[in-house]
């Protein structure tokens, strides 16, 4: 090997800035250990200590633990626990504020058309265009009733510009938006006081993933993100003013509107109480079984309350209030009043002890515009505080314009003795009245039923700002610190036993040689932990996945080359010349690289397509072919080269396998219709199974939410499957996951619909399902994760409708996207369409076996075969080890056929695969026994995923021999055959 001395500093470099890199890990753990020693247990405690320290040096008297935290290599939520939420930036919303609310009827027909038509991967402006187009007729987007608007000046758009001008406008105008969404968001995120939280755009999709590594209140964190921020100040009405329309309104509903409600007494605490009893002459009025609207009411208000509710009757009284003929009873300088709820409050009965949720009923003095009189746009400052009380309360300082405003609206409350309700995304935290005059100086106080966290969270949100749209939770995961725990421990599990299992086999079966193939092996591994701590990489479970597997490939070049030394040290050549060819062009080399690049080119593909785990998974195999590939060829060759100037004996093998593997003369192509039966059988049986089984499509493909929920004791799956079906009101599945007492529960009870509302009502009705199986267990305990939790709910995650198309387009493209690109790269590669033919050819039926294999087996496997990104990583590993292995037989047979063999057609390629099957089992071996491991050691979240591997890596190697290669015969023209065959004429060697 020339360059010896430089390929040695170049090692020795490279291990000195691994070891570097890895160090600020090592130290950071080190830190993050002291801190959870010193907070006992208190997650918020440890955090503060973190906090506390951050400017601190704990390293090398230089690197503060900010910068220690930075340089890590940090662990992804399936290790460290935590939530996890893709939001997706409501572009309906944003074109509406862009068209100052249009109500042009083509416009938002097609606001609606793209809501229902969009299609996966399709972006909503897109879809927005397409069906406006399709509907327009002589309507323009510049029309005065659309875009052309005071939203734009006339230079970026007017009455004149055509409809692809507005188009380059309003792409640039959702991008700004989506820009202003995800600094706002990084803002709130950064203030929340988690541990190293993460924030990033994905693409151009308009999505924003969020990260929490840590986090554990799950409602709360969810309310964070999602919540507009929409603050402003309304005047309302008082409770008096509308006690007439309000028993005006319950008189008309009587008639259209049928109660069941018991008798019961309405609670009369006030004026407007008596206003509504003294127009009763009946007494049957003010009781319950006889008034649609006062039937819902708890109690009647007070004030500026209405009345008080509740909260699951709130849908059913708005719903009332909003209806025509309901509205039109609004005396003149009322009709444009907005009814709006309160923050919901939790009362607990004495008695009975039954805890209820109630809200109170607003009405705000709104005007045709519907436009408050002061937004939050003017709020400069937030501080979360406690008020004279000793309540938590928001302080807020206004700017001058607001101010002045400000003073305006309390001096008119002051002198009509009116109440101003402070609201949030049309939510009421408080609404007082001001008995001091006028308020100068802009400063006010938010005050209401808040909790010290709240009003964090609201002073939070102020200060950064509210979103530019709605941004709604289309995906999301929640993983408890506990279960991050496990996986840990089942990735480093799997990861020693393999590494032991590999470097044993290699020792066994290659003697001397397999020791240099292990410490090249655990230089790999340096330097591939090296890189990922360079890059700040995230670990994930996957990610152990793939660093595992990269135990498996990472030898596979020195076997590539330890066969072909083998083989030319039988034909008589010097160790030394033997070594020589190996390492060359014309030896080992043309396989090895052929077969990286098309492992190079699926994990390329899988990196794009993929999302999450499943690109950390594609990270660290990329990175490991690489770092294999450098210690492979370098690092063993170092030894080997001491070897040779030593004169020392290498022979590759040991005395018990020296002639393992040899001397095969097996006819693969004269059985090769037998195989093409098998096979032809198989891909038959697959297709009638698809047709009747189908696959099991997971959450990632259809949408829906998924649970792993964890019993205090063994629970029977088919009752609990049948009470949350009778729950939810439609049909949930529930199935064991791993233990008896652990299930995993699916539903899709209202995916189609967002909302942190809608999150929240499922977590509820899961609890209220399932908490007489617990003793005395909270819905914060069984739905928010904490430091040592072991019933409940372990793990939840949400797949939006959305997304779920979006996922299972890319996963259709990067299936076929990997077959046509690596069929590319072997039709460059060997200048002869018939061999990407025959690669093509064996991995679809891998696929289809596969495929076919789960679709038989779902039903009945003791672990989850669901299809999802994981099982599609798969697949496209499998595309890749299925190509390696044809790639190496491929590269033998063009080099036979362009040597001296002899032999017919039939006869070189059988010699091609034959001299090759070392290699091949070798291979294959090592990456079964790696598999094997994962399969047992790794959990029960990646089984079904090692588990479609561990197929396709079998029949991968089978379908090499007894498929590509064949293949690759029969599509060979008989002139080409003749032309071979006159060049190796005579019997074969």
């Amino acid at each position: 090997m020339q360059n010896k001395g430089l390929v040695k500093f170049f090692a020795i470099l490279f291990a000195l800035v691994s070891i570097y890199q890895l160090s600020f890990t090592f130290v950071a753990n080190k830190v993050k250990s002291d801190a959870k020693t010193f907070a006992g247990g208190n997650p918020e405690k440890e955090i503060k200590y973190l906090d506390s320290i951050g400017k601190e040096k704990v390293f090398l008297d230089f690197f503060t633990y900010n910068d220690v935290k930075d340089k890590q290599i940090n662990k992804g939520l399936d290790l460290e626990g935590g939530i996890n939420v893709i939001l997706q930036i409501s572009v309906k919303d944003v074109l509406k504020q862009l068209s100052n609310n249009s109500k042009n009827p083509v416009f938002n027909k097609a606001l609606e058309d793209a809501t229902a038509n969009q299609k996966g991967n399709q972006s909503y402006l897109d879809a927005f265009f397409e069906a406006f187009d399709a509907n327009k007729g002589t309507t323009k987007l510049a029309s005065p009733d659309i875009f052309a608007n005071r939203n734009f000046d006339d230079q970026e758009l007017n009455f004149n510009s055509t409809d692809d001008q507005v188009k380059k406008v309003l792409r640039r105008k959702v991008d700004e938006s989506v820009e202003s969404a995800f600094g706002v968001l990084r803002s709130r995120i950064d203030k929340f006081g988690v541990t190293q939280p993460n924030i990033a755009k994905l693409g151009q999709t308009g999505r924003i993933l969020i990260e929490l590594p840590g986090a554990k209140d799950v409602d709360r964190i969810k309310k964070l993100v999602s919540s507009k921020a929409e603050l402003e100040f309304w005047e309302t009405f008082k409770a008096e003013e509308l006690g007439g329309f309000l028993q005006q309104a319950n008189e008309t509903l009587k008639a259209t509107v049928k109660t069941t409600e018991k008798t019961e007494a309405v609670k009369a605490e006030d004026s407007l109480t008596k206003l509504l009893t003294d127009k009763s002459s009946d007494s049957a009025t003010a009781k319950k079984g006889n008034n649609p609207l006062f039937d819902k009411f708890v109690s009647i208000g007070g004030g500026p309350i209405l009345a008080i509710v509740n909260t699951k009757d709130t849908a059913a009284v708005s719903g009332y209030l909003k209806r025509p003929e309901i509205r039109s009873m609004l005396p003149g300088d009322k009709r444009f009043a907005k009814f709006v709820w309160g923050k919901p409050t939790s009362v607990t009965d004495e008695k009975t002890k039954k805890e209820t949720e109630t809200v109170e009923l607003y009405a705000l003095k709104g005007n045709k515009d519907d436009a408050a009189p002061l937004s939050g746009g003017v709020i400069v400052d937030a501080r979360d505080t406690f008020d004279q009380m000793g309540k938590p309360a928001v302080s807020m300082q206004m700017n001058g314009a607001g101010s002045k405003e400000w003073e305006k609206l309390t001096g008119n409350a002051y002198t009509q003795k009116s109440f101003i309700a402070i609201a949030l995304d049309n939510v009421v935290y408080s609404a007082p009245g001001v008995t001091s005059g006028p308020i100068a100086g802009g400063r006010s106080e938010i005050t209401g039923s808040f909790n010290v966290a709240e009003t964090k969270d609201l002073a939070n949100v102020l200060r950064a700002g509210k979103l530019p749209a709605t941004a709604e939770i289309i995906q999301s995961e929640i993983v408890g610190p506990s279960l991050g725990q496990k996986a840990i421990d089942a990735g480093m599990t799997s990861s020693i036993v393999g590494f032991l299992l590999v470097c044993l086999w290699m020792v066994f079966y290659y003697g001397r040689a397999g020791w240099y193939a292990n410490v090249a092996l655990l230089v790999n591994l340096l330097f591939l932990f090296g890189i990922l701590a360079s890059l700040g990489a995230v670990l994930t479970l996957p990610g152990i996945a793939g660093i595992v597997l990269t135990l498996g490939t990472a030898v596979d070049a020195n076997i590539i080359i330890y066969e072909r030394a083998k083989e030319e040290l039988r034909d008589g050549k010097s160790l030394a010349d033997a070594v020589k060819t190996s390492y060359g062009w014309k030896g080992a080399m043309r396989s090895i690289i052929d077969a990286n690049v098309t492992h190079v080119l699926t994990g390329a593909i899988l990196f794009i397509f993929g999302t999450g785990p499943i690109q950390g998974f594609a990270t660290t195999l990329l990175i490991g072919i690489f770092t294999s590939l450098f210690t492979s060829i370098f690092i063993a060759r170092m030894f080997i080269d001491k070897d040779i100037a030593n004169n020392r004996s290498l022979m590759f093998s040991t005395n018990l396998t020296k002639n393992w593997f040899t001397g095969f003369h097996f006819d693969f192509i004269g059985i090769k219709k037998i195989s093409y039966v098998f096979s032809t059988l198989v891909v038959i049986v697959s297709c009638v199974s698809f047709y009747f089984n189908g696959l099991d499509e997971g959450v990632d493909f259809v949408g829906g939410r998924t649970f792993q929920v964890k019993f205090e004791k063994p629970v029977e799956a088919t009752q609990v499957s049948e009470e949350l079906t009778a729950a939810f009101g439609v049909t949930v599945e529930a199935k064991v996951f791993g233990d008896d007492d652990q299930l995993k529960v699916t539903t899709k009870y209202k995916i189609k619909e967002d909302g942190v509302e809608v999150d929240k009502e499922v977590n509820e009705l899961l609890f209220n399902a399932l908490k007489k199986y617990y003793n005395n267990i909270t819905y914060d305990n069984f739905i928010n994760t904490y430091d040592g939790k072991q019933v409940g709910v372990l793990q939840a995650s949400k797949v939006g409708a959305a997304i779920s198309a979006d996922i299972k387009t890319n996963s259709f493209w990067a299936v076929i996207g990997a077959m046509l690109v690596v069929g590319l790269y072997l039709v460059i590669s060997f200048r002869k369409w018939q061999y990407s033919l025959g690669a093509i050819a064996a991995v679809l039926h891998d696929v289809i076996f596969v495929l076919g294999l789960y679709s038989l087996l779902y039903k009945y496997m003791p672990f989850h075969m669901e299809m999802d990104q994981h099982f599609i990583a798969a697949i496209l590993t499998v595309i890749g080890y299925s190509m390696n292995d044809t790639v190496i037989v491929f590269d033998r047979v063009r080099e036979f056929l362009a040597g001296n063999i002899k032999g017919s057609f039939k006869d070189v390629v059988n010699a091609s695969i034959n001299t090759t099957l070392s290699r091949t089992i070798n291979t294959s071996l090592t990456m079964i026994l790696v598999l094997l491991i994962m399969f047992i050691f790794g959990g029960e979240s990646i089984r079904g995923f090692i588990f479609a591997m561990l197929v396709g890596i079998v029949v991968g190697t089978y379908s090499s021999l007894f498929i590509a290669t064949p293949i690759l015969v029969d599509s060979v023209s008989k002139k080409d055959i003749e032309e071979i065959e006159s060049r190796h004429k005579g019997e074969q060697a």
